[in-house]
């Protein structure tokens, strides 16, 4: 008991540690754990940071923008919060997780994993059977959990809101796999295929989970029931509003704050000084109402600046076999969110459709 209890605490210090490290280290790995463990450490801190890329590029032009400081908040013990985005960033770094440790399986990179072949040889449908590798998710489910869930050691309400959002990023990257196959029969006739599981783009992924946010479901706590604290009570109150969540259904306990102010203690940087996009080609209307949503809701006034920038210019290919281009400069207009000259009247209001981002 005391060995299993060492493991899962030695585990969460390594995450916690990889959460809020700036460079991701797993320099500080408790190098008395398991030596398979230290191989895998270094593929969850970066399935974690590439759950908080997606989720930059998928807030990128909203008001929330998942700051650095996003995960860190959103573990740590004083300062939890269980909001909508809080429910994405869970989500999205848990399917970072375990979407780093299936690929970095299927590459062979671990000597205790491999190619999930349970199903091959067996008939999957109509002209096709299972062959091939595929990418072994359930491998990369169970190492993930043991790092991920490991982070939440209370019993609350939160913890359990967390441990939740965990899931729905893990079941997340099962739901977006691809089926590839390979055509087998004389002279190409493919009259047969051999096909396989494979991990979507992991962008794929962070729009599906996207989606979820925006469909994401607010909890409804008996406070009567809860106020019991520990007993009985709480836990009946806490276990029958879970009963009614499905379990690919991301959930969050506490409505967003206002994004638009800047509040140091909770890590919201606010607006003020975010750009925004006007001009440029194939922005999607969303992109197209940044301002507006950034800046003008927020009380703020759009700012154009002219910003120079250098980039490559008339490249031309040299036989054989260089491409060499000139270093050209250009002015180009950038827009910028800014207090107003004046103090902004007071019939000036936020719109806001839905919840705020």
């Amino acid at each position: 008991m005391k060995t299993s209890t060492f493991l899962i605490l030695s585990i969460a210090g390594v995450y916690s540690t990889i959460l809020h490290a700036t460079a991701w280290s797993v320099n500080n790995f408790l190098m008395t754990g398991p030596k398979a463990y230290l191989t895998y450490s270094s593929s969850v801190a970066a399935g974690a940071h590439s759950g908080m890329e997606e989720c930059k590029f998928q807030f990128g032009w909203e008001r929330w923008n998942c700051p650095e400081s996003a995960l860190q908040l959103s573990t740590h013990n004083r300062l939890r919060s269980a909001t909508r985005e809080t429910s994405f960033v869970h989500a999205i770094s848990s399917a970072g997780v375990m979407y780093t440790l299936t690929r970095n399986c299927s590459m062979g990179d671990f000597e205790s994993c491999g190619c999930d072949d349970s199903r091959n040889g067996r008939v999957g449908g109509r002209g096709w059977v299972w062959g091939g590798c595929s990418d072994n998710v359930e491998f990369g489910e169970r190492i993930s959990k043991l790092f991920v869930d490991a982070l939440e050691t209370g019993h609350d309400t939160r913890a359990l809101i967390n441990l939740h959002n965990n899931e729905v990023g893990r079941l997340a990257v099962k739901a977006t796999m691809k089926r590839a196959c390979k055509c087998h029969g004389v002279s190409g006739s493919c009259s047969i295929q051999t096909c396989w599981l494979q991990l979507a783009e992991f962008r794929e992924i962070g729009n599906y989970l996207k989606i979820k946010y925006n469909q994401a479901h607010k909890l409804e706590m008996d406070k009567r029931r809860m106020r019991a604290g520990n007993s009985a009570d709480s836990r009946g109150a806490t276990a029958e509003t879970f009963h009614h969540v499905h379990a690919t259904e991301l959930v969050f306990l506490e409505d967003s704050p206002d994004y638009c102010t800047r509040n140091a203690s909770l890590g919201h940087h606010g607006t003020e000084g975010r750009e925004c996009l006007q001009t440029g080609k194939n922005l999607s209307q969303w992109e197209k109402r940044s301002c507006r949503r950034l800046c003008t809701e927020c009380g703020l006034r759009v700012e154009e600046r002219r910003t120079e920038v250098v980039a490559s210019c008339n490249c031309k290919f040299h036989w054989c076999c260089t491409v060499r281009c000139e270093q050209c400069r250009q002015l180009v207009a950038k827009h910028f969110c800014a207090r107003r000259d004046t103090a902004a009247p007071n019939h000036i209001k936020r719109k806001s459709k839905g919840h705020k981002r």
